[in-house]
């Protein structure tokens, strides 16, 4: 394996960590704000987090 590839590799890998953080705390915030609606954020927020998650190991591993 190359430099770029590796250093791609942990862009990646950073870039959808950040994504799922962000999407972590906005959701508690979200939550903390409409309590009565958290169902509706966890399940919206765990979609999103899947779709980054998917879309990162798919950029990994055809890098």
């Amino acid at each position: 394996m190359d430099i770029p590839r590796i250093v791609g590799a942990g862009l990646i890998v950073i870039g959808a960590g950040v994504g799922i953080g962000r999407i972590g705390g906005q959701a508690m915030e979200a939550i903390a704000r409409q309590p009565e609606a958290s169902g509706k954020i966890q399940t919206a927020m765990l979609i999103a987090a899947a779709l980054i998650e998917g879309i990162g190991f798919a950029a990994l591993f055809t890098s």
